[in-house]
């Protein structure tokens, strides 16, 4: 009995080694991260791009750009969700910007007069460099780099949708279409949504 569990054990363990030298590791890669030295924001930018599995420099693509878009916030689930309406509902290829964050209380809220977020959040109340970075570098850049088709998605929620909101209220223009979800419409008192109307009407759309 006690030869039979040794060779069980025995044949176990060879089974074992082999399976060890039978597999290999090998990176996991679903897209690429580039560095954007920002004038606008005064600092490099991580950018974590995913592009179309079947990407080809002589057709061109929708672009979306992704608020809140660092490896361990919303960039993986958006990609996972790209991917599964393209199998599933056919939907277009897109290429996928995230715009990995550094400082998302100061690029996301415009500036406030009330103490009590001026005392809490110190570095708030910068998204107009934001928006310029967005509009005169990074937009610039990634047209530049990749073969787009002038179509742009913004995506944003919670701090990002009111970036979101703002950039739609008095810059539509930038992009072309806008996914903007629970946006914090109650920084500054609402004073956003308070003013919706009257920036809204001040845009002048591209035909």
């Amino acid at each position: 009995m006690k030869n039979v569990i040794l060779l069980i054990l025995t044949m176990l363990s060879v089974l074992n080694l082999k399976a060890q030298k039978d597999s290999t590791a090998e990176p996991l890669a679903i897209g690429e991260t580039r560095t954007l030295h920002s004038e606008r924001l005064g600092e490099d930018r991580i950018l974590n791009i995913n592009l179309p599995q079947t990407y080809d420099a002589s057709r061109s693509y929708p672009v979306l750009y992704l608020l809140d878009g660092s490896l361990n916030e919303d960039f993986l689930h958006i990609c996972g969700l790209v991917q599964f309406f393209n199998l599933q509902f056919k939907m277009p290829d897109f290429i996928i910007i995230g715009i990995a964050n550094v400082d998302r209380k100061r690029d996301f809220t415009y500036p406030t007069e009330l103490e009590d977020l001026k005392k809490d959040l110190p570095t708030a109340g910068h998204s107009a460099a934001f928006i310029q970075f967005l509009e005169e570098e990074l937009q610039p850049y990634i047209e530049k780099t990749y073969s787009t088709n002038g179509t742009k998605y913004m995506i944003g929620q919670s701090l990002g949708g009111l970036l979101a909101t703002e950039v739609l209220l008095k810059k539509a223009n930038l992009f072309t279409h806008y996914l903007i979800v629970s946006p914090s419409l109650w920084w500054d008192d609402e004073s956003m949504l308070k003013q919706a109307a009257s920036l809204f009407a001040q845009q002048q759309f591209k035909q």
